[in-house]
């Protein structure tokens, strides 16, 4: 039987070694809450909520999830998205938030849990998610090295190198369910993963008041050739006519969006020059 759709907003079981790294998220970003299951405490489905499991099957529970995107795009655009191009906003909308599951308690407590996804589920609409950790790495000399569960690694880098293969254990299933459905090759569908954990971890770092701190760990975490991710993070920075320095990158994948507006571009998009960006920036920076 489907449990209800409202679990609290922010729980965690006890002694969870990544409960404050997401209480921070949501204090910062709204837009995500993520609801940390007990062992013995099943995972919601029905009304609202999709297993990851269930998107990596690819079966009918895909194509409700898909169908949600389509009418979306003919709501927002008045015209209908060819079907891979509803695939790839659909993957998207379910990676991008799925990888901060990782890159946050990493960023924040150097924490890595491990995620398998038949033990996370995703409320769409709502903005939540909920997971049931199995495991989680972390340095020597953190508290939470003597927790049950815990697996400690040797070094900085050896902690990036379990988030990089956490977020992947996530998500090859997920993306063996979408691809067919997209009309991509591997490589491309790993571009989109490698952008979206650059891309969200970056908002989430400016939410944060450490914008520079979450550049320098994404390029340290992506810095390219880390299979199966493909490039790296890429940031670069566009000088403003005052002077000022804006944070860029181009993105390695694409999200197809021109195929239903060819003249509005997001701003990382390799199709937007320079200049644009600059332009788009400064006006932003002008309005906030």
């Amino acid at each position: 039987m489907a449990v209800p759709a409202l679990l609290p907003v922010v729980t965690a079981p006890a002694g969870s070694p990544v409960a404050a790294a997401y209480a921070c998220l949501a204090e910062v970003f709204p837009g995500l809450r993520v609801t940390e299951l007990t062992v013995h405490e099943p995972a919601p489905r029905g009304v609202g909520w999709i297993g990851a499991d269930e998107l990596a099957a690819g079966g009918a529970a895909l194509d409700g999830f898909l169908a949600r995107d389509g009418a979306q795009v003919l709501e927002d655009y008045g015209q209908r998205a060819r079907p891979d191009v509803v695939a790839g906003f659909g993957l998207h909308r379910y990676v991008w938030p799925a990888c901060l599951l990782f890159t946050v308690p990493w960023f924040l407590h150097r924490r890595v849990p491990r995620l398998p996804a038949a033990r996370v589920a995703f409320h769409r609409t709502g903005g939540r998610m909920a997971v049931r950790t199995a495991g989680f790495a972390c340095l020597p000399d953190d508290p939470a090295a003597a927790l049950p569960g815990a697996r400690v690694v040797a070094g900085e880098e050896a902690l990036r190198a379990e988030v990089r293969a956490a977020v992947a254990e996530h998500l090859e299933p997920v993306l063996a369910g979408f691809g067919p459905r997209m009309r991509r090759g591997r490589r491309a569908l790993w571009g989109m993963v490698t952008d979206d954990i650059a891309e969200g971890l970056w908002y989430v770092g400016e939410l944060l008041g450490e914008e520079q701190r979450a550049l320098a760990e994404l390029d340290l975490l992506l810095p390219g050739a880390t299979a199966p991710y493909t490039g790296g993070s890429g940031f670069r920075s566009l000088v403003g006519p005052d002077g000022r320095e804006f944070p860029t990158r181009d993105r390695i994948s694409c999200c197809l969006f021109y195929t239903i507006r060819p003249e509005d571009t997001c701003v990382t998009c390799p199709r937007t020059c320079d200049t644009d960006r600059v332009t788009r920036l400064a006006a932003e920076a002008a309005s906030s």
